[in-house]
């Protein structure tokens, strides 16, 4: 060891035998961590440069050793199961663990490789079209309801859609914003003004047809909440926007107490010809829930079945504040029972949605089975108010219950013969009693 410009150098055969930031280090937080902790993205600090990195090693040692970070709440052990699995490798957490014990060392000098990223600054490459909202001021303070805008795609043929992209520019405000397909002739919305912002109340948001189907009313085309990650449908495989549709995009602003504008935008990209398969979002949900005042463990549980064979490709759990773990199950027509998704430590401000590596085929009759835990106690460190009974609503401090799925099957299939008719009917039931609860 010897003083070189007042700092003191090991040398690099000492600097060799240790892990190096440069060597072992940057490669590890670029394949598994520059995602967010970049300029631009949800992270609060920057892992790019060492500079940047160097003054958050043992906090980094921190997260990895008890790996909550990167994020990941799937039960441990089946992370091989989804392809966007993002855990270390008990290797990857061993060289970043050693770098910190070794001081933190940068190693040799080096140019660092960019994050990965597109040059476009969309994830996945230029959308075919951009969908750009409205700049939208957020308030410092208060409460904002659930915001809608309902944008005409003067489409004039069907157009299919492999892949979809929310580019968000206020994350730090952007609670949710989700984008439906309203086809021609649904009644979702109905009557309500085109290309301005709306705030419709929740019995017209309810309003429905007799016999009109599910996805001739709406149908989910992508959404983004903290944890979002883009994913192309798989070869073959689109969702669908008729001729004359309209894009709806629900939006959920918080307050964080400066006053913000926020200018999001939607990438759409155009399959080249028509799928195979078309894909369709659908859900089970408990509009119902009702959760009791200090209940530690207050379970709910929902369920949809499926009236004709379709492939199961993702998974997505949503509670809020309250939510606690959320297991999602499919019960086959033989009787038997398969878990298809585990979340024993639930977290409102990071909720991944899970891509299956092997979609699931599933049988017609096939019902998949959602039970999601909630912890309503004083324990709950990000309980809004323990001493009150809760019940479903839009806002952070009410609840929720929803197991998002995406589904795919046959292009030429009817969709409205996907869900089975009962279920169907016991879903309108629910929406009809969520009215008139929330109406006295």
């Amino acid at each position: 060891m010897r003083m070189l410009h007042g700092v003191v150098w090991f040398g690099f055969a000492a600097l060799a035998g240790a892990q190096t930031f440069s060597g072992a280090v940057y490669p590890i937080l670029r394949a598994k961590c520059q995602g967010c902790h970049q300029a631009g993205e949800i992270g609060p600090m920057a892992f790019t440069t060492y500079r940047d990195t160097r003054p958050w090693a043992k906090a980094i040692r921190e997260a990895v050793l008890s790996r909550s970070m990167p994020p990941w709440h799937a039960e441990a052990g089946t992370g091989e199961r989804f392809q966007n699995e993002r855990t270390l490798t008990e290797g990857e957490i061993h060289t970043i663990a050693a770098w910190v014990d070794a001081g933190a060392p940068e190693g040799p000098a080096t140019e660092y490789p960019p994050p990965l990223k597109s040059e476009t600054g969309w994830r996945l490459g230029k959308p075919d079209l951009v969908v750009r909202v409205p700049s939208y001021r957020v308030a410092a303070k208060g409460e904002i309801p659930y915001t809608f805008l309902i944008l005409p795609t003067r489409f004039t043929q069907d157009h299919w859609i492999r892949a979809a992209e929310f580019r968000i520019d206020k994350r730090a405000v952007v609670h949710h914003m989700n984008a439906f397909v309203r086809p021609p002739g649904s009644s979702y919305l109905e009557g309500l003004p085109r290309d301005q912002f709306v705030v419709p109340t929740l019995a017209q948001r309810r309003i429905g047809r007799p016999q009109e189907g599910v996805f001739e009313r709406r149908e989910l085309l992508i959404g983004y909440e903290p944890g979002y990650r883009p994913i192309p449908w798989r070869e073959g495989q689109a969702k669908l926007i008729r001729a004359g549709s309209d894009i709806v995009l629900e939006m959920h602003f918080t307050a964080n107490g400066h006053e913000q504008t926020d200018d999001s935008e939607l990438g759409l990209y155009f399959a080249r010809e028509a799928p195979r398969e078309r894909v369709l979002s659908t859900q089970t949900q408990d509009m119902g829930i009702r959760i009791p005042p200090g209940a530690p463990a207050f379970s709910s549980t929902a369920e949809i079945t499926f009236g004709k064979p379709v492939t199961l490709i993702s998974l997505q759990p949503h509670m809020h504040l309250r939510g606690k773990a959320m297991r999602i199950t499919a019960q086959f027509p033989d009787g038997h029972d398969e878990t298809l998704l585990n979340v024993p430590h639930y977290s409102f401000n990071w909720q991944t949605t899970y891509f299956l590596k092997d979609p699931k085929r599933l049988p017609a009759g096939t019902t998949i089975r959602s039970v999601a835990v909630f912890d309503n106690s004083p324990n709950n460190p990000f309980n809004p108010d323990p001493a009150k009974t809760v019940t479903w609503g839009d806002q952070s401090w009410d609840e929720m219950h929803i197991g998002f799925m995406e589904i795919a099957f046959d292009a030429r299939q009817d969709a409205e013969a996907i869900i089975d008719p009962a279920a169907k009917t016991r879903e309108r039931r629910r929406f009809e009693e969520t009215v008139r609860t929330s109406a006295r």
